[in-house]
């Protein structure tokens, strides 16, 4: 047995350990998980400082630097998630719904963690730290396969979180960090469906499609965030600008930040040269079709590629359309089911908009960057689904639970 498949085995061995622990035990750890990572700042920085020179001396893209890079105040906020998620419901063993049969038999359908997940990532350290953590709530061990890239800064992060945790109690071998690299450590971990009970892909379109074609595990997965924030006629044009440059510029290197701006015609004249200057100050670059590109001062001409295009950088494609279907089809056409947000103060068209965009989080009047399991409520996050199956939207703590049915009885048999 090769020394993958043994650290795979020794996370499942701890899976029912896992699942019952109290919250009690968990909250502990966690508290405790994230002041050691407090405690090792230095080293993580350091760490941290080695692999972005590394990232840069290779030609990683920008948008992939951002997500790499990290300072004392990122970091910070690293250690403050992982103790928020101590503050949060326990998700396992609750009763989330109970009945009395005739027959005199009580089922209850009781929320229960799912043992062994699997979490493939790119460049971003905070998912070592948000994933330890919500797995450890919700009872489930974790293998980590972080991206190369990544690798001294999440080895000195997942050592720190580590440390925690086990002076708390908790099994060593519930956190598994895969060092290997390639294609080949990937495949095999992907081939273990009697061992690992879910995959979470976080990374690019291209590493999400991979994953999910050869995994013989069921993957929960979104390919891309192609957002979108479309300006109504009966729309607050000076709420409109705030949205639309919070969305663009607060953090454009992530998978909910707004890629395509979508304005009604009626109001296309008065909006877009003012937007326009408000984006020029924070050099964002405008790719606009031809209705708008002339409202638009040093607008470049949209091509069709830049309509369902991730841009992930200040990049904002722009277009014109005819009123709220214009609007909503051009999202169902180009867009990826991720966030989508409508600036309106009609409330039939917000209601219209949002019973007709198909995306995982629809928003009115406010911006697609707060599809995140923080913003929502639910401390970290692992991902954002775009799937409909078996969860949908920010993954926080109940989305990394199952459920069975406990069925009482006093020896009732089926006639």
């Amino acid at each position: 047995m090769n020394a993958l498949k043994k650290s795979v085995l020794q996370a499942k061995k701890t899976a029912s350990v896992l699942a019952l622990l109290s919250a009690e035990q968990k909250n502990a750890a966690l508290r405790a998980m994230a002041a050691s990572l407090d405690a090792a700042s230095s080293k993580v920085l350091t760490a941290n400082r080695l692999d972005v020179d590394a990232a840069r001396k290779k030609g990683l893209a920008a948008p992939l630097l951002a997500r790499l890079a990290l300072d004392a105040a990122k970091l910070k906020n690293i250690a403050a998630s992982v103790d928020a998620v101590a503050k949060l419901e326990d998700p396992v063993g609750r009763v989330l719904w109970e009945r009395q049969r005739p027959n005199g038999l009580c089922i209850r359908k009781v929320s229960v963690s799912l043992g062994v997940i699997l979490i493939i990532y790119e460049s971003r350290p905070n998912v070592t730290a948000d994933c330890m953590a919500l797995c450890l709530k919700s009872g489930n061990a974790v293998i980590l396969k972080g991206g190369s890239e990544a690798l001294r800064t999440n080895q000195a992060m997942f050592e720190a979180l580590v440390k925690g945790a086990v002076r708390s109690g908790i099994p060593k071998a519930a956190f598994q960090l895969v060092g290997s690299s390639g294609r080949a450590a990937v495949k095999e971990l992907l081939s273990m469906e009697d061992v690992i009970d879910l995959v979470i892909p976080r990374g690019g379109e291209g590493l999400i499609r991979e994953v999910a074609k050869i995994s013989k595990i069921p993957v929960i997965k979104h390919y891309k965030g192609v957002c979108h924030v479309y300006v109504d006629k009966e729309a607050d044009l000076a709420k409109a600008e705030r949205i639309v440059v919070n969305a663009k510029t607060q953090n454009p290197a992530v998978c909910n930040a707004l890629e395509c701006l979508l304005v009604d015609e009626s109001v296309a004249k008065k909006f877009l040269p003012s937007l326009g200057l408000a984006l020029a100050k924070k050099k964002v670059e405008i790719r606009a079709d031809e209705k708008a590109r002339p409202l638009l001062s040093g607008a470049k001409k949209a091509s069709e590629k830049d309509w369902g295009a991730e841009f992930l950088d200040l990049i904002l494609a722009v277009r014109v359309v005819k009123g709220l279907d214009g609007a909503i089809a051009h999202i169902e056409k180009y867009g990826s089911r991720h966030s989508d947000a409508i600036v309106t103060e009609n409330k039939k068209n917000a209601e219209l908009f949002t019973n007709t965009v198909d995306s995982s989080a629809v928003f009115v009047n406010a911006s697609t960057r707060f599809n995140d399991g923080g913003e929502f409520g639910m401390g970290a996050e692992m991902g954002i689904s775009t799937d409909k199956l078996h969860a949908r939207g920010p993954m926080g703590l109940e989305e990394l639970t199952s459920y069975k049915y406990v069925v009482l009885g006093d020896g009732q048999i089926r006639a």
